[in-house]
């Protein structure tokens, strides 16, 4: 006794200064995790990778509880964990419920944009709950990730999928806090990788729309869109010797049409 009494003081300390982040638990994504491994898979040497649609379909109840489960996840206990947790937990939520979107339509769309209608495309679809209401995609990703300055970094771009070939890669793993900052330096660097979607060729940057479309993000980030892709130079292929006219937004950037087709491993 005398020698729980001796500690008492200092384990009453720590309890009062442990912040609530610290002392929340995290959600748990293994079921996501194991779904991805199953059926998703790294093409052209890893900087793309298809996806099992068929398979997916299959293992429906799974994604379905794994979903479930993010639907009941309320506000206040998602504000608790630490930042990358809350952004692991968004960027998962937002591709698996593309996912859920795909295998929701009758027969399989040839592009995500077949879904709906010119009123309401298939980011406007509102059919899912997430921190306690209706969401859409759109929501997701333009709110709660890039509308909050407590979340947005420029990396999402290369993390969250479209299920279009045009698209970053769907990782065949999820996303977690401890991994993110390692986890969205890499999917970054696939992308950027990538000479299909990104390429420089006689004195011309061609990146994907991604840039153009959120041109702003990068902006914000680096100062200039130029400013950011010649941070990321080696990635891209730059020579050294247009990289200070990149970084002074006097090199030439060109965006390559974008690839709306379903990024399924059976087309």
């Amino acid at each position: 006794m005398r020698c729980l009494y001796r500690w008492w003081p200092g384990l009453l300390l720590l309890a009062l200064i442990t912040p609530p982040a610290l002392a929340a638990e995290d959600f748990d994504h293994g079921a996501w995790d194991t779904l991805l491994r199953e059926h998703v898979t790294w093409r052209r040497d890893g900087v793309a990778s298809t996806v099992d649609y068929a398979g997916f379909a299959a293992d429906r109840p799974a994604l379905d509880a794994y979903l479930d489960r993010l639907g009941a996840v309320a506000p206040g206990r998602f504000q608790q964990w630490p930042r990358p947790a809350r952004l692991a937990f968004l960027i998962n939520a937002y591709n698996a419920f593309t996912v859920q979107l795909i295998l929701r339509q009758e027969s399989r769309p040839a592009s995500i944009r077949d879904i709906g209608s010119i009123f309401r495309g298939p980011w406007s679809q509102r059919f899912f709950t997430l921190l306690g209401e209706r969401r859409t995609l759109d929501e997701v990703e333009h709110d709660l990730i890039r509308g909050n300055p407590a979340l947005m970094d420029t990396r999402i771009h290369f993390a969250v999928n479209c299920a279009s070939v045009g698209c970053p890669a769907l990782r065949p793993e999820a996303y977690t806090g401890d991994a993110l900052d390692r986890q969205l330096d890499d999917a970054t660097r696939r992308f950027l990788s990538d000479r299909q979607r990104n390429r420089y060729r006689d004195g011309t940057l061609w990146v994907s729309s991604i840039f153009d479309w959120y041109r702003e993000d990068f902006v914000a980030d680096a100062g200039s869109l130029g400013a950011w892709l010649a941070a990321h130079a080696d990635a891209l292929g730059v020579p050294a010797s247009a990289r200070s006219a990149l970084r002074d937004d006097k090199l030439e950037i060109d965006f390559l049409k974008y690839d709306w087709s379903l990024n399924d491993e059976d087309r």
